[in-house]
């Protein structure tokens, strides 16, 4: 298996694409560890073995986040950290008040920069790492009225670009990966918000979500999976600082 003897860490890693990135790193033969703030959901995705080990942590409390990394870590370093914790909220820029910006770059800026600070130096001492962030199209582009979650996931791809260059000698990469709208609980509770708020129906509501991808669907959490899986292979030493666009052609 490609990634046998390693050790992933992903955080949001109980549900969704955080769960299908667990699950596709074991399955590829690492140990893989999962972080979130939902103890219920971790626990029952190491019983249904998408992960091996999971520890309860705010991601956007960089001791919260020490912590946590440090136990996983005391029984096997960590080779892979995959930054996929992440939040959207929506409405017009002006009843987007500065508290939504704040809380739209703790949960997906912060939360990354808080994972690869907890990571990076056992990596580098080490010579060899993987870190990559979930970040999303959004982070490409604008779009109407998630003004604050586009300006953190812009944010989180130039910390990849940034930090790719810091770290391009050192046996490190660092990448982006960044999916369309995908098949997930979080798009799903959006559809319904729509869907109440226009008066549209659920497919129709879906519709208007996907207009913009040219193979007219949402993104399977499996999809965004092999992405990272790609990255943490053998074969990527030499991509890094890249964000890799899931979302089925859009632009």
């Amino acid at each position: 298996m490609a990634l046998q003897g390693r050790h992933a860490l992903v955080t949001g890693g109980g549900r969704g694409i955080g769960r299908a990135i667990a699950q596709g790193l074991a399955g590829s033969g690492a140990r893989v560890s999962i972080l979130g703030r939902d103890e219920a959901a971790l626990r029952e995705a190491v019983e249904a073995g998408a992960a091996h080990a999971f520890a309860t942590c705010d991601v956007r409390n960089p001791a919260s986040m020490a912590a946590a990394t440090g136990r996983l870590a005391a029984t096997q370093d960590i080779d892979i950290a995959v930054a996929n914790a992440g939040a959207v909220e929506s409405g017009p820029f002006l009843r987007s008040d500065t508290e939504r910006f704040r809380r739209m770059l703790d949960i997906n800026l912060i939360g990354t920069v808080n994972l690869f600070h907890a990571v990076l130096p056992g990596m580098l001492e080490r010579g060899q790492g993987r870190l990559i962030a979930i970040a999303s199209t959004a982070g490409h582009r604008g779009y109407p009225y998630v003004s604050a979650y586009a300006a953190a996931k812009h944010a989180v791809i130039g910390l990849v670009k940034s930090l790719a260059l810091e770290t391009a000698r050192s046996g490190v990469t660092v990448n982006a990966v960044s999916p369309g709208y995908a098949d997930t609980d979080m798009v799903a509770s959006g559809l319904d918000a729509i869907a109440a708020k226009t008066g549209k129906s659920r497919d129709e509501a879906l519709a208007a979500m996907v207009k913009d991808n040219p193979q007219g669907r949402l993104v399977a959490p499996q999809e965004v999976a092999a992405a990272v899986l790609y990255l943490c292979g053998p074969g990527s030493g030499s991509v890094t600082g890249q964000s890799l666009l899931v979302n089925g052609g859009e632009f």
